[in-house]
């Protein structure tokens, strides 16, 4: 999985999200590499979601898959690793980088960034449990990327198989600056191949990033979300193919294909609807004019659709850039 010519490119972990449906229509649209579940929770009462574990059986890409844990009790991270070693995945990985407060309010993901000694204590452990590949996907620290020196040090030692650095602090959430720089800083020190996480958007950005860094490859979540086509893209890219853009049309099917997968998910309309919104909230950053807008007051199927074919009933190309980045072009 490691150890090919070409550059890994994986499907970032986005809880309620990328579940069993996006990787099946991602897939569809030539995929990710690799394919890391929604986080098991860990606790002393838990097991491990049937949901994700059919995301692992069931799904149809023949791309490897890799099981990512949550939680802060070694004990406990060390009895669901074995369960999730018993399932055909590629590696174990342990989530050290959610943002969201109602977790790391819990000390897990993020939240144990602000415990060195405790990751210590619990890569040891996972390490001497997990007999397949062993992952794991970090923040640059809490409150601070300077944090990321000490943490950095502490997975040195723990022969991991690979590191994702999402590279900003959990503080920062998703907003900018994303600190590249502690990408390349991570891999020059470890041993292990360094996947770069954060703000992933464009094949050309993609090329430079990995040329930049030296990351092994690149793990992207909302970048895909908003537009499907991203790792082929960065495929013609690297190739140096001409990178082919989808045109309304296109982006307008996509978005159809998407109302279908969720309708198992919320069979009430506007549920259907505001599930919708957690996609389109990414997507429609990249449609001009007020088309995000209108589509976040949608509360019937009929608006919806309406405001799609509004928007995207045309062949111009479109480039599904984010907010921040189409605010810089205008500038320039």
């Amino acid at each position: 999985m490691f150890d090919g010519p070409s550059p890994i490119l994986a499907l970032a972990p986005m809880q309620e999200v990328t579940d069993l449906a996006f990787w099946t229509l991602v897939h569809g649209y030539g995929g990710a590499d690799v394919y890391w579940t929604e986080y098991f929770r860990v606790h002393s009462s838990s097991t491990p979601e049937t949901r994700i574990l059919n995301a692992i059986t069931r799904h149809t890409t023949g791309r490897p898959v890799i099981a990512q844990m949550i939680g802060n009790d070694p004990a406990e991270l060390v009895r669901t690793a074995k369960i999730l070693q018993q399932y055909p995945v590629a590696a174990i990985d342990l989530n050290l980088g959610c943002p969201a407060p109602i977790v790391y309010r819990k000390c897990a993901g993020g939240g144990l960034l602000r415990e060195p000694e405790r990751i210590d204590a619990i890569l040891g452990a996972l390490r001497d449990a997990v007999q397949i590949k062993f992952t794991v996907k970090t923040r640059l620290g809490f409150a601070s990327p300077d944090e990321f020196d000490r943490l950095l040090s502490i997975f040195a030692k723990h022969s991991l198989d690979a590191l994702t650095v999402h590279a900003r602090t959990v503080a920062q959430m998703y907003r900018l600056p994303v600190h590249y720089d502690r990408i390349r800083q991570a891999v020059e020190t470890m041993a292990c191949p360094v996947i770069a996480n954060g703000h992933v958007h464009s094949a050309a950005q993609a090329q430079q990033l990995l040329t930049s860094t030296g990351a092994r490859g690149l793990m992207i979540g909302r970048g895909v979300i908003r537009s499907p086509w991203l790792f082929n893209q960065i495929r013609q890219q690297l190739r140096g193919e001409p990178v082919t853009q989808p045109t309304g049309r296109d982006v307008a099917t996509y978005i159809r294909a998407l109302w279908d997968t969720q309708a198992s998910l919320a069979t009430v309309e506007k549920k259907h609807c505001d599930r919708m919104k957690k996609f389109l909230n990414y997507l429609g950053e990249g449609v001009p004019g007020p088309f995000l807008h209108q589509i976040r007051r949608s509360e019937t199927a009929a608006d919806f659709h309406r405001i799609c074919a509004e928007f995207l009933d045309h062949d111009e190309p479109m480039a599904l850039l984010p907010a921040e980045m189409k605010a810089e072009m205008a500038l320039n």
